[in-house]
């Protein structure tokens, strides 16, 4: 995304698209604070910390920015339901696909809630970051109600609040991080939504030809009135569970498919792949009644790359092409992060405390929607409209569609894609 450089003044658009979250404070102060501090993550500055902004940017200072992050009373929760409400009035069309993943913080300091050596993703090392012990949760202010859960257990309530603010959800898709949490997939199954995740070559599974085939349980030995009675060997025993990467690489050549599923920066992104039916598995090797498919991704023969593998529930009307396109949609969240860190100060905060935290990530979604609602409309609404056509004798003219503007206000717009923009809506499901 091409991210605007903001000066030290208002940028043109920017009050009018902040108008509506100028409802979540109360004085007139703290709308001017949330304007400067988005403006100010929208600047070049190097680093887009409280202090750095309000020293950069005119019409505020340091102390206003803080006050804002850490003691004016508003929700930024409440602030992510109204963006999303606004982002799904205006820039959304058919239904959507959950994406899940994480990121982490550089972070230093022996106050700062879950800081700890530790590995991050995003060092690729083991180091001090933040990605959580009780002698710092009460000096850091998290609310009480706040406990412990584990990232599945984090992503259903994610995926919940967005259901509950109206997000038309067909699909949820997560990396190999989220395809070993049976928590999370019984949850996803549990409420109806398909997934794709991606999962390690070592998790196993079961081929559904062999469980789907299997006569049943025997009537156990007779008990020979000694000891504990015997049991007859379940269907854990009779059919062993495999790994991953142990059942696509007995499939036959034929089985693997090259398939494109979008454009690079150096031409059509294309692997090869394949899929066979099986069923998850438990703790202890436990057979589970949930069938779908194991999908194995693997270089062209001549290029470099590793094999990856990943598990569908809920798509089997799917084409595998389908499901590769799902599969690979995590490079959006990824962009996303890219940007989110790399342009608007995702990662510059240096606060310690839980709230001041949380507005400040509210924040910059604030400023990554509105960057992503411009790019849809600013290109239309900065050229004049064609003049009408001229209409027949005796025939009215054609009215003309209503005009795209910048920022979105309007009902007439409402999930109007860009007509030069390309969109894919995916199948529904069955």
């Amino acid at each position: 995304m091409a991210v605007l450089k903001a000066g030290p003044q208002a940028l043109p658009d920017l009050a009018s698209f902040l108008r509506p979250f100028g409802a979540l404070v109360v004085r007139a102060e703290s709308r001017q604070s949330i304007e400067r501090y988005t403006t100010g993550l929208l600047s070049d500055l190097k680093r887009k910390t409280a202090s750095d902004i309000g020293r950069a940017v005119a019409g505020t200072s340091s102390q206003r920015l803080q006050e804002l992050l850490t003691r004016t009373s508003w929700d930024p929760g409440e602030m992510d339901r109204l963006r999303i409400r606004h982002m799904l009035r205006y820039a959304s069309v058919g239904q959507g696909v959950q994406i899940l993943d994480d990121t982490g913080f550089a972070k230093k300091g022996a106050h700062s809630v879950g800081v700890a050596r530790q590995y991050s993703g995003t060092l690729g090392r083991v180091d001090n970051c933040q990605v959580v012990d009780a002698a710092r949760c009460e000096k850091a202010q998290i609310p009480e109600a706040v406990g412990f859960q584990t990232k599945g257990q984090i992503a259903l309530d994610l995926i919940d609040h967005g259901r509950r603010a109206g997000v038309a959800t067909q699909a949820v898709v997560a990396d190999a991080g989220y395809g070993d949490q049976p928590a999370l997939l019984d949850g996803l199954q549990k409420r109806g939504l398909p997934y794709v995740v991606g999962v390690i070559s070592t998790l196993t599974f079961r081929r559904a030809e062999a469980v789907e085939s299997d006569p049943g349980d025997e009537p156990p030995p007779p008990y020979r009135g000694r000891g504990r009675p015997r049991k007859a060997p379940g269907l854990e025993k009779r059919i062993p569970a495999e790994q991953a990467a142990v059942l696509l690489a007995s499939l036959p050549p034929r089985a693997w498919k090259r398939v494109a599923w979008r454009e690079g920066t150096r031409g059509s992104l294309v692997k090869e792949f394949a899929r066979l039916r099986v069923y998850r598995t438990g703790q202890r090797g436990q057979s589970l009644a949930h069938s779908g498919w194991l999908i194995g991704e693997r270089p062209v023969p001549g290029h470099p790359g590793d094999r990856k593998y990943y598990f569908a529930w809920g798509l089997d009307r799917r084409r595998l092409e389908g499901l590769v396109d799902l599969a690979h949609l995590r490079w959006v969240i990824e962009r996303f992060y890219q940007d989110a860190k790399g342009e608007l100060g995702l990662d510059d905060y240096e606060g310690r405390l839980w709230t001041g935290f949380h507005r400040h990530l509210a924040l910059v979604m604030l400023a990554h929607s509105y960057l992503g609602l411009r790019q849809s409309y600013a290109s239309q609404a900065s050229h004049a409209e064609p003049p009408p056509k001229r209409a027949p004798k005796g025939r009215r003219p054609p009215a003309s569609p209503p005009r795209r503007v910048f920022p979105p206000t309007r009902t007439d717009q409402h999930g109007r894609p860009q007509a030069n923009r390309r969109r894919r809506t995916l199948p529904a499901s069955h």
